[in-house]
């Protein structure tokens, strides 16, 4: 009881010396006001203002000294009053610690509603199946182009010659000789009866496909040609080698009409479109280039990929196109080349081949027969079909060179290292839940 008496007696006595304290300050700060604006209004006419503004901290100064100072407690009472204010100031500091805990965690993502992801939603696509294999080639099939009717393709493989196949029942048709290496692009035009072929023996070919012969030579390539395309509205035909360059030919007159140089490696892939930038080529040196056809130079340079960009998908529909690389796959927009973003996954192996339907499905093939397929555009993968190799292949052979779709867009051609041909189509019974879409948006946007 009298250490509890003695406790009350001292906060009472703490309070009232608390609130002398606090008059006694009320009153020196009154005091100094009126002090500091007395020798201001006193002071002449004649004086400017930066003479005012000495005198005034001059008499600020001289008030304070003459103020009586602070006094250090002393004795047992002293004493009893520091040991209450730290733990007043302790208190205090607790107190303040806690508001500061409830504050952050207002702010932290257990309490906050997640916000919706801005990622576009997939949509879902009926999964793809193998439906026919066929064989024929003595070779790598390296090449695949689908007549324009979409009555028939043509196949080049490293056998040195050129296969027509039925596209309905898949049978051979006919087979072309000429080249004197492997074949190892191919194209057909859709305003003539003609097809047109390169290898590795530098050679470019014009076919007939009234007589089935060779009617032009396209001469100029230092080395082995590894990719072709037709321009859709002019009679002009790309072709991209060994050479690091991209050749522009006329048609017609076998005419090398541009040589199109920037690149510092093989040029693997070429793709043409009918509006600005005309052309696109990607190559070995992770390089993809939009070109101005006619000024004859690179318009815009793309060097997002770290890898080889060995393929490149023009969307049919949207002004865009998808570039392949064993680092990522990538999406630009025309016609500047603006990055729009990477496929949500990555297939981590060398991609081959690519193509894209009008209905948003891209395939990727890739070197060790795996073939992934893409919602176009939300960029996720929402199928994985790891190729069957031919009975009495190594399964080091199960590697895809080239795919397309034809012209319907509902038929998928590969052409593959077993020297087999393989069609896959969509499987009609699938349902979205039979196969569901399995869909992780990127969480940094």
């Amino acid at each position: 009881a009298a250490v509890v008496s003695s406790t009350a007696r001292v906060s009472v006595k703490w309070a009232a010396e608390y609130r002398l304290a606090e008059k006694a300050q009320r009153q020196q700060q009154q005091q100094e006001s009126e002090g500091l604006a007395g020798p201001a209004a006193a002071a002449p006419a004649g004086v400017d203002g930066p003479a005012q503004a000495q005198g005034a901290s001059q008499g600020g100064s001289s008030l304070a000294l003459a103020l009586p100072q602070a006094r250090p407690h002393t004795g047992a009472a002293g004493a009893e009053r520091e040991r209450e204010q730290r733990v007043r100031s302790s208190a205090l500091a607790v107190a303040g610690s806690s508001t500061t805990k409830q504050q952050s965690h207002q702010y932290s993502a257990s309490v906050i509603r997640r916000q919706a992801s801005k990622w576009p939603k997939p949509e879902w696509h009926a999964p793809w199946k193998l439906y026919r294999v066929t064989s024929g080639h003595m070779g790598w099939v390296r090449s695949v182009a689908f007549d324009p009717a979409n009555e028939w393709f043509c196949t080049g493989s490293a056998d040195r010659t050129i296969k027509i196949w039925d596209l309905a029942s898949g049978r051979l048709k006919l087979t072309l000789t000429g080249h004197i290496e492997q074949v190892t692009g191919l194209a057909v035009s859709p305003r003539h009866p003609y097809m047109f072929s390169c290898g590795l023996d530098k050679q470019v070919k014009c076919w007939d496909l009234e007589y089935n012969t060779v009617i032009r030579n396209y001469h100029g390539h230092l080395s082995g040609v590894y990719c072709m395309a037709l321009h859709p509205t002019l009679d002009i035909l790309f072709t991209g080698g060994r050479d690091a360059s991209c050749r522009v030919w006329d048609m017609r007159t076998k005419a090398q009409i541009h040589v199109l140089t920037g690149h510092s490696h093989t040029v693997c892939t070429v793709q043409s479109q009918g509006s600005d930038p005309q052309v696109i080529t990607g190559s070995y040196d992770s390089q993809v280039k939009l070109w101005d056809l006619v000024a004859a130079k690179a318009q815009t340079t793309l060097t997002h990929h770290k890898k080889g960009v060995r393929a490149i998908a023009l969307h049919p529909r949207e002004y865009a196109f998808a570039s392949c690389s064993i680092d990522n796959i990538k999406k630009f927009k025309l016609p500047e080349g603006k990055f729009m973003h990477n496929m949500l996954q990555r297939q981590k192996t060398i991609v081959n081949a690519a193509a894209v339907n009008s209905e948003g499905v891209m395939a990727t093939c890739a070197d060790n027969g795996n073939m992934w397929l893409w919602d176009w555009h939300s960029g996720n993968k929402f199928q994985e079909i790891q190729s069957p190799v031919q009975p009495g292949s190594l399964d080091s052979e199960s590697g895809i060179f080239a795919a397309s779709f034809d012209v319907t867009g509902t038929r998928l051609v590969t052409c593959e290292a077993d020297k087999t041909i393989k069609f896959y189509k969509e499987d009609l019974e699938a349902t979205p839940e039979s196969h569901p879409v399995h869909f992780k948006p990127p969480s940094a946007l």
